[in-house]
């Protein structure tokens, strides 16, 4: 899904965040907001996340220039504990109450040793990754999700329970890259071919999926306030269909962060002396391909494909912005 393009043009980082910031701008979003956005979809690129990177700036732009989502939303904490915190997005992103809400309870797991925070009443929050990344440097491991309005009808697959599917999990290391698994659960099972491939030769595997997928329907959307059916709509602005989560526990609760990091990182180096899959070069734990693109991408610019300059140019043309690469 979020392999390098074959053929690709090279982009510094800084422009994209500066184009992306500029859209948001221009479609209302005020700039403290249009620069966290920017960056956050930024850091996706160049860990090579283009699924969730700047291409994803066509779609929010829309949204808010289209009245689909608040360009202007008031973040409200509606309700809060030592231990957790409730954040409103006000039917804007949801970028901005998870990151708001994620920062929040970083600083409550580091005083009450665990923490949780739940968004709501926004749209999409992107990749599950930003956020179990924002505990890094705290000596915490982390846990997230999220949920979307779904319609279920009787007779559709069971694969429309899973939703959009997202969960990622940290664990930190001291001087290797972090284990931070981040994903789909159901990705790899949108396509019908896949399903007819798939499903046959490994049905446990797929009810596994399917079975996360619930969990984040149920964790990250059911939890946030959503319905199950979305007539009446839950929330005033109709983008504003999901919630999302995030779960933090202190490493001190369980043991020594030092030793536990010294740990992590020899598993991070034994596991790259390991067999890799058929078809790869390298083994990793989830993260250590992410981590090795961001430090390339960083020197070399970012590589943009086809579709991801086409997705561009043409909100470019829309807001009468120039793109990055001009």
């Amino acid at each position: 899904m979020n392999r390098p393009p074959k053929e690709f043009i090279q982009v510094p980082h800084q422009q994209l965040h500066d184009f992306v910031a500029a859209a948001a701008q221009k479609v209302g979003l005020p700039e403290a907001k249009a620069q966290l956005l920017a960056e956050l979809l930024v850091a996706n690129d160049l860990r090579g996340v283009f699924s969730h990177g700047t291409q994803q700036i066509a779609t929010y732009a829309r949204l808010m220039r289209d009245g689909q989502l608040n360009p202007d939303p008031q973040l409200q904490v509606v309700k809060e504990t030592p231990c957790s915190v409730l954040v409103d997005g006000d039917g804007g992103l949801g970028y901005f109450p998870a990151h708001e809400g994620t920062l929040r309870a970083i600083e409550k797991a580091k005083t009450s040793g665990m923490a949780t925070m739940m968004s709501r009443n926004h749209g999409h929050f992107g990749a599950a990754g930003i956020y179990s990344r924002m505990a890094i440097g705290h000596d915490l491991i982390a846990y997230v999700t999220s949920g979307h309005q779904l319609n279920l009808q009787p007779g559709q697959p069971i694969f429309d329970a899973g939703g959009g599917s997202p969960m990622s999990f940290l664990a930190p290391t001291d001087q290797e890259d972090p284990l931070v698994l981040d994903f789909g659960a159901l990705h790899d099972l949108y396509a019908n071919e896949k399903r007819a491939q798939i499903t046959p030769v490994a049905p446990g595997l797929v009810l596994r999926c399917i079975g996360m997928g619930e969990i984040c329907q149920a964790w990250g959307g059911l939890l946030s306030g959503l319905t199950i059916s979305p007539n009446p709509p839950r929330w005033t602005w109709p983008g504003a269909n999901q919630g999302a989560l995030v779960v933090l526990l202190r490493l001190d609760l369980f043991t020594d962060p030092a030793e536990f990091k010294r740990q992590m990182d020899l598993y991070v180096q034994q596991v790259r002396q390991l067999e890799p899959l058929s078809g790869f070069s390298e083994t990793h734990v989830p993260g250590g391909i992410e981590a090795a693109r961001d430090r390339q991408y960083r020197q070399e610019g970012v590589p943009i494909g086809k579709w991801h300059q086409d997705r561009l140019e043409s909100l470019a043309g829309e807001l009468g912005l120039a793109v990055p690469w001009q």
